[in-house]
């Protein structure tokens, strides 16, 4: 176990947020949980501890002012973040086609896919920049990379996700702050589980391995990209694609 760090995570409700969120508790480090799903989010920050070890702050991450408030209250009660790892996002509608997209559904998924990861990464960089240090991991997508037929909404929205991490991670390469992104393929979750069986088949046939990832897959990968070991790269999109993405 390492020196304590502050680790926000958002959609640390459930999914690969939580898998996160148990791990770097796990290693030492406080949690600063942060979902729209307050009951959930609450038993799941209490499954890892008190509030000293896992505090809740339910949150809409796609408000500016909500975002402003967050950092304020972690400022003011808990401290300056090291780690923000933002697992939050949404498929949206999938199944259709581009010009069968609902534009009330796209903007959805765009301000909690995108903008929401605009707000977090500015008001983040602006706690770490004092103190010289961070990481930040924004969990993105192969549907970033590749696009995923019937999801435009998402594929587009997690594409500029990647466009955004290469850009901020440029930014602040010499300050000792990284901004890196992860591209997972399918990985086992409520989301996926959600999706109809045909988007699933469509997405898994592409991966070599033939299978879906699994959460503690994630959370290993996520584990090193915010260690301090993790200190030469930034502006990079990891990939955890069972060999769908080599690139």
């Amino acid at each position: 176990m390492g020196e304590e760090r502050i680790a926000i995570i958002t959609g640390a409700a459930r999914g690969i947020g939580l898998a996160v969120a148990k791990r770097l508790a796990a290693k030492g480090d406080r949690i600063v949980g942060i979902d729209l799903q307050e009951d959930l989010l609450k038993k799941s920050m209490a499954s890892i501890g008190d509030e000293k070890k896992a505090l809740a702050i339910p949150a809409d991450i796609s408000r500016p002012e909500e975002v402003e408030k967050v950092f304020a209250k972690i400022a003011a009660e808990v401290g300056t973040p090291e780690v923000l790892v933002n697992c939050a996002g949404i498929t949206g509608q999938t199944g259709m086609p581009a010009h069968e997209v609902d534009l009330e559904d796209f903007d959805r998924v765009y301000r909690i896919n995108l903008y929401a990861a605009f707000l977090l990464t500015r008001a983040a960089v602006k706690a770490m920049l004092p103190a010289g240090k961070g990481r930040i991991l924004h969990v993105a997508s192969i549907a970033g990379k590749e696009g995923n037929a019937g999801m435009l909404a998402y594929s587009a929205t997690k594409a500029g996700l990647i466009g955004m991490v290469k850009s901020a991670g440029k930014d602040y390469a010499e300050t000792g702050i990284t901004i890196n992104a992860l591209a997972p393929a399918v990985i086992r979750t409520d989301m996926v589980a959600a999706m109809p069986d045909h988007q699933v088949k469509y997405m898994t046939d592409k991966i070599p391995m033939k299978r879906t990832g699994e959460l503690d897959e994630a959370a290993a990968m996520i584990d090193f990209i915010v260690s301090p070991e993790c200190s030469f790269t930034t502006g990079f999109t990891f990939d955890l694609t069972g060999g769908r993405a080599t690139y």
